[in-house]
């Protein structure tokens, strides 16, 4: 199991060179950090982070901090994924609330300065735990982090979506049946073959749709490694791609 572990942090942990189709000219960026960032100074490096993100994100090493860009891959997109606005509005949102996140910057829609869309936030110190068996760590620390994980939940759940300005951040009600139609689009546009059983299941969903509703901001991907932990508590929730106003047993559940 070590050396499974071990693997694990080897691929996704850390930062490595920026590939070459990803790469981001730090003289564009340099005058928008100078105006948006107050501190920071010159850019010193870029590299970008292992983990695997839709949305390619990197490391700026400047002369006064470091901070994360997290930005739109370049090509062509499916309609309303790599939405980085969505997740800026939402991290800029929670920053002033009991959910951990980190301080934003601001977003830039202008794409000479990166070539897509981007936004830049603090960048956190701490560990991403990518094996959520934790097989490393003690019984006593794995129970901590999953009772701070589940606490982070319930912050995030008992926010009030409409005193942070997200009233609008999606539709209250009927998540369930927008997320299966959300989802069925989303796979009729990226099929490659026609599968029965895939066909029978965008059926059947429809009509079996649970009648519980309840409105709140989910995450919509709350998994152990979209986490920075320090001392076994979550300093930072992060890849907001996939939230919206919705039912919050999605994330429970998940």
């Amino acid at each position: 199991m070590t050396h499974d572990v071990e693997n694990y942090d080897e691929i996704f942990s850390g930062t490595k060179e920026v590939s070459e189709n990803l790469q981001i000219d730090a003289k564009k960026l340099q005058p928008w950090i100078d105006a948006n960032v107050p501190d920071a100074g010159q850019i010193e490096k870029i590299e970008q982070f292992k983990g695997g993100q839709s949305n390619p994100t990197y490391k700026i090493i400047t002369k006064g901090k470091n901070l994360v860009l997290r930005r739109k891959p370049p090509g062509k997109l499916l309609p309303s994924a790599h939405a980085v606005d969505r997740e800026y509005r939402v991290i800029t949102a929670l920053y002033e609330t009991d959910v951990p996140v980190p301080r934003t910057y601001g977003l830039c829609e202008d794409e000479d300065v990166t070539g897509t869309a981007f936004f830049v936030m603090d960048c956190l110190d701490g560990d991403i735990f990518w094996d959520p068996m934790l097989p490393t760590l003690k019984k006593e620390e794995r129970i901590q982090i999953y009772q701070n994980k589940n606490k982070t939940l319930a912050a995030l759940h008992n926010v009030d979506y409409k005193k942070v300005g997200l009233e609008s951040y999606g539709k209250p009600g009927n998540y369930v049946a927008r997320q299966v139609a959300r989802w069925s689009k989303q796979y009729r546009a990226s099929e490659t073959d026609n599968i029965d059983a895939m066909n029978n299941l965008i059926e059947w969903l429809p009509e079996n749709i649970p009648d519980d509703d309840e409105t709140s901001i989910v995450h919509g991907d709350y998994r152990l490694d979209n986490m920075i932990l320090k001392n076994n508590k979550v300093i930072g929730v992060l890849d907001w791609e996939l939230s919206t106003l919705g039912h919050p047993i999605a994330d429970f559940s998940y």
